[in-house]
């Protein structure tokens, strides 16, 4: 028991700890969990399947099972089970509009499978994303690398259509992953290959019309369910649609083939956040951004007349 007990302890600093030192995590898990205190459901029995999700999430990033089984011997499952069994309860007590249900209790049971399948062996979900065309490089490679993510993520995103404050909460948690997809630079060649074939201009215009096209169930979803506020939608439009763009030109106004990222931060995510909120000033950087993308491209391409202005 008072191994249980120091474990447990262990495991709550361990984890204010990575959130203080990784705030690219720690601040999508604080709207996460906002979401989670004050959205109201239509059913009962839907109020289990968030937490139940995120116990899911955090059981399939996990790395440490081996040192578990290690430290704790046979009763590895045991360990296992009671720390997606906190999560659960303080996810689903949390809520303010829940109240204590049979439920909530059988949904529990949903923990148990999770106990025999280890994260760390390869789960192959059979996806190569072969479908998405090669001219949306930057999203192939992410959904490749990352597919549980994705499709987590993007259920979430759908699911976020519900209510006004959760269509919010999801814009910040887009909004992170966003910048993440495009953080990564492609090597010299294929900047070269691509851009000699396409113009800035035309990346942007394909790309956003790609990211709205993944964004419409949202919009639909949250017409449908809360047609009396539907002003929200059009700022919540603009908000996602004036990051994408901002996130995308700095990009390319940064590219630089030596280094493998564009140095995104907490800082350039509020930054951004910001201006996109505020509208005039993200018009006014997209603008700059644009034009020196293109300077910086044709450092490496050269002139190209077909470059159109923004």
């Amino acid at each position: 028991m008072n191994r249980l007990f120091y474990h447990l302890k262990f495991r709550t600093a361990q984890t204010f700890r990575i959130c203080n030192q990784n705030p690219k995590k720690s601040i999508p898990i604080v709207f996460i969990l906002i979401a989670i205190i004050f959205v109201k459901l239509p059913y009962e029995v839907l109020y289990p399947i968030l937490p139940l999700a995120l116990a899911f999430v955090f059981h399939i990033s996990r790395k440490d099972i081996p040192f578990i089984q290690k430290v704790f011997s046979k009763k590895w499952p045991l360990i296992i089970f009671i720390e997606l069994l906190i999560i659960y309860s303080l996810c689903l007590l949390s809520n303010i509009n829940y109240k204590v249900d049979l439920y909530g209790l059988i949904a529990a049971i949903g923990l148990i499978p999770l106990i025999c399948w280890n994260p760390k062996v390869n789960f192959d979900i059979g996806l190569q994303w072969n479908f998405i065309p090669d001219y949306f490089f930057e999203w192939k490679s992410f959904v490749r690398q990352y597919s549980w993510l994705f499709i987590v993520g993007y259920l979430i995103l759908l699911c976020s259509a519900y209510h006004t404050l959760s269509l919010f909460l999801g814009a910040v948690f887009l909004t992170d992953y966003l910048s993440h997809i495009y953080e990564h630079n492609e090597n010299k060649e294929m900047l070269i290959t691509f851009f000699r074939k396409n113009s800035f201009n035309q990346k942007l215009r394909k790309n956003a019309v790609l990211f709205n096209i993944l964004l419409l169930p949202v919009y639909i979803g949250y017409l449908i369910f809360n047609y009396a506020e539907s002003g929200y939608i059009l700022f919540y439009m603009l908000f996602v649609n004036l990051y994408f763009l901002l996130i995308v030109s700095r990009k390319y106004k940064l590219y630089d083939y030596k280094d493998k990222t564009n140095s995104f931060s907490i800082i350039v995510h509020l930054e951004y956040s910001f201006y996109s909120i505020t509208v005039i000033p993200a018009l006014i950087i997209i603008r700059q951004n644009f034009k020196q993308a293109q300077e910086n491209i044709s450092k490496y391409v050269g002139d190209q007349e077909h470059f159109s202005q923004l």
